[in-house]
């Protein structure tokens, strides 16, 4: 059983998926470490976000080499690329402002999409990201597509940053918030929007373990249907 996720920044897609896993053993499949993986390769060969045109990724992608991923014992995603393991590197702010830079370009999504698929082919799992259900897996057995009001999403990532100890303000990641929302429902390539037969699940009134529960119901439907056709 495939199960793709789709939605906005911040609107606890990620969390989901990890729980959602751990309560059906699935595997997760965290597209967007992917494309932070290039980013870093991107980096270490010493390339600026100014280097950045249709020609050089064209180049870029035709020479990176090999790309794969693998899960340790723990079920934790490594990325690895032309032998080295990014994996601890990935959450780096460096590495996210070169994925955003990086990711819309399609020699480059490509690439991505064909190791996405095939690792779906092969195992009972939830895939992240935010093009899932309309590009990359049309037919996942269930899409859900995940969002909650710009001003929840805003205030979680504030307390998230405020609990690490750092000074932020609320209005700034807003603004940031807003600036990544256009961003990711209008690039040109693989758009943010949910699949025509999406679920859409909004998280701004409800708690983990409700948002966790309705899923499940809805998954063991599925399950039952599929059952049901053998």
């Amino acid at each position: 059983m495939v199960i793709a996720i789709d939605g906005h920044v911040g609107s606890g897609k990620s969390t989901l998926t990890k729980y959602l896993a751990e309560k059906l053993n699935f595997r997760t499949f965290n597209t967007g470490s992917m494309y932070r993986g290039i980013a870093c390769e991107f980096i270490s060969r010493g390339y600026k976000e100014e280097d950045i045109s249709e020609e050089f990724m064209k180049n870029f992608s035709d020479n990176l080499g090999d790309l794969h991923i693998f899960f340790d014992d723990n079920n934790l995603q490594h990325v690895v690329v032309n032998g080295t393991d990014y994996t601890d590197s990935l959450r780096k702010e460096e590495i996210s402002i070169m994925s955003a830079k990086v990711s819309p370009f399609s020699v480059i999504r490509e690439k991505i999409v064909k190791i996405q698929r095939d690792f779906a082919k092969n195992n009972d799992c939830i895939m992240e990201g935010r093009d899932i259900g309309t590009v990359v897996l049309p037919n996942a057995d269930l899409k859900l597509f995940v969002t909650a009001s710009k001003e929840v999403r805003a205030k979680r990532r504030f307390d998230q940053l405020k609990e690490q100890g750092k000074e932020v303000d609320y209005n700034e990641i807003l603004l940031a918030l807003e600036e990544r929302d256009e961003k990711d429902e209008h690039r040109e390539v693989s758009s943010l929007k949910p699949a025509e037969d999406a679920v859409i699940l909004d998280t701004s009134n409800q708690t983990l373990e409700e948002n966790i529960d309705s899923c499940l119901e809805i998954i063991n439907n599925i399950k039952n249907k599929i059952k049901n056709k053998i």
